[in-house]
């Protein structure tokens, strides 16, 4: 039995990605083949295909994410056809991933949900949900009332970040380096869009002049500096995002570094990371129109280089989403 896949043989140009045919892989005990419909594109699958990523091995097919039905769970845990999730443990790095027809991924790394949303639709959330309801509550460990800034906030993640801090009771404040996209952001419910000048401390601090109770980096940490000079004393930054793909601080001397009493944490987390009961919460507002969650664009399979070629050049405002059939 064969199936359609993107298969990586080592590092290469958006341009130079293409649909193969493979066989279908076998799930052991303790995993689950998963029938994929739709996966979502992620920065670090431009990192992989770039050869930027660490621990991965070649070949490969990519896709740390996937959504689509329980083909076959050998060890029970799941019932044939039963609408699922999965993303992150390894998937796409270790082993293969979402970027293809069928998948076979381990039990934990799947969270099953019941939604009346279309696939595409389906196929935007699992990645961005978790990194966002990681970073907002794991890493930041929000409060209702606060103020919020994020970094970085027309990606994907900057989006569901915003999205969830206003469900959840924030004031937000959002950045992008394009003027025209500051009314997206006023869409999104985003009380206070910024442009990106590369100076968002003191933009912030003619709002909010002892800065901001929690900021969330996803451009690097080429603007880091300036994103904990915009946060309050014992104010928290969660550096989740690399979308400059600077990720080290050369020579880093922690008192030179950090305004006294800023608080610098990370997120990079795992599907454990959001509960089932929370992913379907997140996805009943989507569907009732309540998460106002935005797709960029839809994709077909065998416009996987396109795809790639869109998200490299950061020309999408949201989440790049491929239909796999």
């Amino acid at each position: 039995m064969e199936m359609r896949a993107v298969v990586l043989g080592g590092p290469v140009a958006a341009g130079e990605l293409r649909v193969s045919t493979v066989g279908v892989p076998e799930p052991p005990v303790g995993w689950v083949r998963i029938k994929v419909e739709a996966f979502g594109l992620n920065r670090s699958e431009y990192h992989l295909r770039a050869g930027l990523a660490t621990g991965a091995k070649f070949p490969i097919i990519p896709g740390i994410e996937a959504a689509g039905t329980v083909d076959l769970a050998p060890g029970g845990e799941f019932t044939p056809g039963q609408q699922v999730v999965a993303m992150m443990g390894g998937m796409g790095r270790q082993y293969d991933g979402g970027y293809a027809e069928y998948t076979v991924v381990p039990a934990g790394s799947v969270i099953p949900v019941e939604t009346n949303l279309d696939w595409a639709t389906l196929g935007a959330l699992p990645e961005m949900l978790q990194t966002a309801h990681g970073s907002l509550h794991t890493g930041l460990g929000i409060q209702a009332g606060q103020t919020f800034l994020v970094r970085g906030g027309t990606s994907s993640v900057g989006v569901a970040a915003a999205v969830l801090a206003k469900d959840f009771g924030l004031t937000v404040l959002s950045t992008t380096r394009n003027p025209d996209r500051l009314d997206v952001l006023r869409e999104l419910g985003v009380d206070h869009p910024l442009l990106d000048d590369g100076n968002i401390a003191e933009n912030v601090r003619k709002l909010f002049p002892d800065g901001v109770d929690a900021a969330l980096e996803l451009v690097g940490t080429n603007v880091l500096p300036d994103t904990l000079k915009a946060t309050a004393v014992h104010g928290t930054v969660c550096f989740t995002g690399m979308l400059s793909d600077a990720w080290t601080i050369p020579d880093f001397y922690p008192i030179g570094y950090l305004p006294n009493g800023v608080r610098l944490t990370a997120y990079g987390g795992e599907s454990s990371d959001l509960p089932a009961e929370a992913f379907q919460r997140y996805v009943d507002l989507v569907a009732d129109g309540r998460l106002p969650i935005r797709i960029d664009r839809v994709f077909a399979m065998e416009e996987i280089a396109e795809a790639h070629q869109v998200m490299e050049d950061g020309r999408a405002v949201g989440k790049l989403v491929v239909r796999v059939n």
